[in-house]
């Protein structure tokens, strides 16, 4: 290998390295930001958290790697044209198009490897994320006694605090509902003031009551006709209930449930999937004619019979008696109904397995388009910093979020279309690699014949000219 090359290869994995971690922890923020009222207060384990972030990262692979490439290609090839040493490596008699040709090598296995990745991991990581992310969001809140609430956090308690200290551990005016249907709520206790506190491995939460009262009514120990109660009041000093916690621990859903979403799934069984759902629609369709032929009188004939075709008048119904058009406008508008109803929920049930297929035949073009998409952004990116020449996080950052948002727009264009059934699958979810491709291999051809596209100063004495011209 020659020592341009060599030169390319470390001026671009450096920063490829660096703009993959950015743009992942941008991500990370994205996803911490939007579910922070989901995730806070709710007493997890720290590595929980760490899991939960960790499965996030691995699900924003599909949309950091194309961006990646395409920034660190524009910082690579802006710093080289800033430094000059572009022009050193032409002034060598290497074309920029040779010069290319390692970095090409390099996005090649990145794009084999994300496909593989997309295949392989990239499924289990959604089932863990989603699996984790939908248990930790239907956690009950770890604030289990907030102030001025009747908290029914406890089967069979309901707890109201009036205050609470800042550290959340001493509690002020406690009144304490026990629930039986048996005996409609009749014990309650109240107290001045208490502690809380859980033992250990959060199996109970201990509430310490002091200068409390202790009401309970029970049956009396008379006979069945009588109606009278027992009232019991007893004072106390201190006094200390337990509440169980299993309910506030993290229950894990068994991850089978989640399996059959299109994005937890690999290549091979998104295609066994499409492939057998498309066969059983079709087969579908073609019993809809034998199912709807029972509606149909004109068709309840025998097999063998002799039928002769009559053309109706026009006032065939006038040749009928009064009680005779009411049956037979009657007995033709059920008919109507029924098939109609019968044509709705048929045509609604194909219209709901199309855009099942649809949706999980979309999945099977994202393996094959975030490798395309790494080697599309990446035939904009480096002859864009040959072109600008500029290199660091200022003009290659804005640029490269330019065309970024220009792919990601025209792609969940496509594949919005392609889940409502207004384009075709392949040309929807590949319609945004058609777009940027032609031109990257524009911006490469002006970037080996040494462009002046993006200098302003060749602009100015364009416009200069042209308005001398009038002038004169």
């Amino acid at each position: 290998m020659k020592k341009i090359h060599l030169l390319l290869l470390k001026s671009f994995i450096r920063p490829f390295v660096s703009t993959l971690f950015i743009v992942m922890f941008v991500l990370l923020m994205l996803f911490l930001f939007k579910y922070i009222d989901d995730l806070i207060g709710k007493g997890f384990a720290w590595y929980i958290i760490l899991e939960l972030m960790m499965y996030n990262s691995a699900t924003n692979v599909a949309m950091a790697l194309p961006l990646s490439v395409l920034l660190s290609t524009i910082m690579t090839y802006g710093a080289l044209g800033e430094n000059y040493e572009l022009v050193a490596i032409k002034a060598a008699g290497i074309s920029l198009r040779r010069a290319m040709y390692p970095m090409i090598i390099v996005v090649s296995v990145l794009s084999i490897a994300a496909f593989f990745f997309s295949d392989y991991m990239l499924p289990i990581a959604n089932l863990k994320y989603y699996s984790l992310l939908y248990d930790a969001r239907k956690q009950k809140s770890a604030d289990l006694l907030p102030e001025m609430i009747f908290s029914s956090s406890f089967p069979g308690y309901t707890i109201r605090v009036t205050k609470k200290d800042p550290d959340g551990q001493r509690l002020y005016g406690i009144i304490i509902y026990k629930k039986n249907d048996e005996t409609n709520n009749t014990e309650v206790t109240m107290a001045r003031e208490g502690t809380m506190f859980r033992t250990m491995g959060d199996k109970y939460l201990v509430l310490k009551l002091k200068e409390g009262v202790n009401y309970v009514e029970s049956k009396s120990d008379g006979a069945n006709y009588d109606l009278r109660q027992r009232f019991t009041r007893f004072r106390f000093k201190e006094m200390e209930q337990k509440f169980s916690l299993d309910g506030f621990k993290i229950s894990r859903t068994d991850e089978n449930e989640f399996k059959s979403a299109s994005q937890m799934m690999n290549l091979r069984q998104l295609k066994f999937f499409v492939d057998s759902s498309q066969k059983a629609t079709d087969a579908a369709v073609m019993l809809n004619y034998k199912l709807i032929t029972p509606y149909i009188k004109y068709f309840n004939l025998p097999a063998k019979s002799k039928v002769k075709y009559i053309a109706a008048d026009k006032d065939v119904l006038k040749s009928m008696k009064v009680a005779d058009q009411q049956m037979a406008l009657s007995s033709a508008a059920s008919e109507v109904r029924s098939v109609k109803d019968f044509l709705k929920n048929r045509a609604d049930k194909y219209s709901n397995d199309a855009s099942t297929i649809r949706r999980y035949d979309s999945e099977v073009q994202k393996k094959y388009t975030l490798s395309a998409a790494c080697i599309a952004l990446f035939l904009i990116g480096a002859p864009l910093g040959a072109i600008i020449r500029k290199g660091g996080l200022g003009l290659p950052v804005v640029i490269s979020v330019i065309f970024f948002l220009i792919y990601y727009i025209i792609s969940t264009i496509g594949e919005k279309s392609v889940k409502a059934g207004n384009v075709n699958t392949v040309f929807g979810m590949w319609v945004a690699i058609i777009v940027l491709t032609p031109i990257g291999l524009f911006l490469s051809y002006k970037a080996a014949t040494d462009s002046v596209i993006f200098d302003m100063e060749a602009y100015k004495r364009y416009f200069n000219k042209i308005f001398k011209r009038k002038e004169a």
